[in-house]
């Protein structure tokens, strides 16, 4: 059982339940950032090293905290000195105002809220159990490093490199996303890509001047069913379009369209082979031309040896403090994609089981937060005693 005292699930849904009430928009970064003050402020009275990374590009700061190894488990180790990385995000894909028609209510076992499952619960854990380790003083194998980062649900465009270095480092990689069905975690994740298609045609009167138009959005109906075709879903390879644009009236020839495509892939291979064929395409209308701009952005996650012993450590723990942990892939990405790319044994869906992420009904199993927390400080406890 974890030495680290984390408290009922009451307690910690309380606590829980002021920063769901924060809107944290990816967009606003002044927003990310006051829920970013509160972690940062009581991990530094808590005793972590802290250290607060500027954002740029629109997006909010990053925090690190750093806590030591005690000296007698770092002999243990082997004297690498290297950390585990708990990284999570405080940002949400909910706009400002969502709290008022989609408020913070607890309905017996669900507790409901924007942002509450993605993943709230799941940073508000790593930050609560990092902070109980260092106020309880409770030694640990490995030196602790907790990420919390501000613009996940966009593709980590500022805050990918911060991971990248920080995982480089790691003897492991934690990542309290939402757990599964079940309670399960996670041990690989598709590759995620994400493309921009336009299609310039050749506007003109839809009546008195047909034959001289030249149709964007007939082009682009010929590559959205084009771009359908290379669906292979026993290779993993799905593409999505959405949302898509084009043309202006009804009495006009539509000189412009397009269209987002998201794609998702299971292999490095695949992700290379399917973003050069999207970046190649070329017009099938005379008179249209077209263009996509864009590429992959996170990497495939592939269950390796490393992570599965990474994951029978955890089940254990798991049982001790009452709980089943099976293991799923997912097609959604992560910060962990970065991670494991690296060869780093990575633990994804660590957080708190719910459903409903990016949804209406979004909710966590709240029950389960002290169990959960105990999980998380066990494996923290225990990672580098082999």
């Amino acid at each position: 059982m974890p030495l680290t005292e984390v408290g009922t699930s009451d307690d910690l849904l309380t606590e829980l339940s002021g920063w769901v009430k924060i809107e944290t928009p990816t967009t606003d970064a002044a927003a990310v950032n006051r829920l970013m003050d509160i972690a940062e402020a009581e991990l530094a009275s808590a005793g972590a090293a802290i250290t607060r990374i500027p954002g740029r590009d629109g997006f909010g700061d990053s925090v690190i905290a750093r806590t030591a190894a005690s000296r007698t488990a770092t002999s243990r180790t082997g004297g690498d000195g290297k950390p585990i990385v708990v990284a999570g995000h405080l940002d949400t894909v909910w706009s400002h105002g969502t709290i008022e028609r989609m408020p913070y209510v607890v309905d017996g076992a669900r507790a409901h809220g924007p942002g509450i499952y993605d993943m709230k619960a799941g940073s508000f854990l790593a930050f609560h159990v990092v902070r109980s380790i260092l106020r309880q003083r409770v030694a640990t194998p490995r030196p602790i490093v907790l990420l919390l980062t501000p613009d996940e649900e966009v593709g980590s465009p500022t805050s990918r490199w911060l991971i990248e270095r920080e995982a480089a480092l790691a003897a492991a990689v934690l990542i309290p996303e939402p757990a599964g069905p079940g309670g399960a975690c996670v041990t690989a994740r598709k590759g995620v890509g994400r493309f921009v298609m336009k299609v310039e045609g050749r506007g003109s009167h839809a009546g008195g001047a047909f034959e001289d138009g030249a149709s964007a959005v007939v082009e682009l109906s010929h590559q959205i069913i084009g771009l359908h075709r290379m669906v292979d879903t026993e290779r993993g390879i799905t593409l999505n379009t959405a949302p898509v644009w084009g043309g202006s009236r009804p009495n006009v020839i539509a000189p412009d369209a397009g269209c987002e495509i998201d794609l998702r892939v299971a292999s490095a291979e695949d992700g290379e082979a399917m973003q050069a064929r999207l970046l190649g395409l070329t017009a099938k209308t005379p008179g249209c031309r077209v263009t996509v701009e864009g590429g992959m952005n996170r990497p495939p996650y592939s269950e390796t040896p490393a992570i599965s012993a990474l994951y029978e450590r955890a089940r254990h723990i798991a049982r001790q403090v009452g709980l089943e942990l099976p293991k799923q892939q997912r097609g959604g990405g992560s910060d962990g994609n970065f991670s494991a790319a690296l060869g780093v044994p990575t633990l994804d869906g660590l957080g708190c089981p719910g459903a409903g992420a990016h949804a209406s009904h979004e909710h966590i199993l709240w029950q389960d937060l002290a169990r959960r927390a105990a999980l998380l400080a066990g494996l923290l406890e225990t990672l580098g005693l082999d």
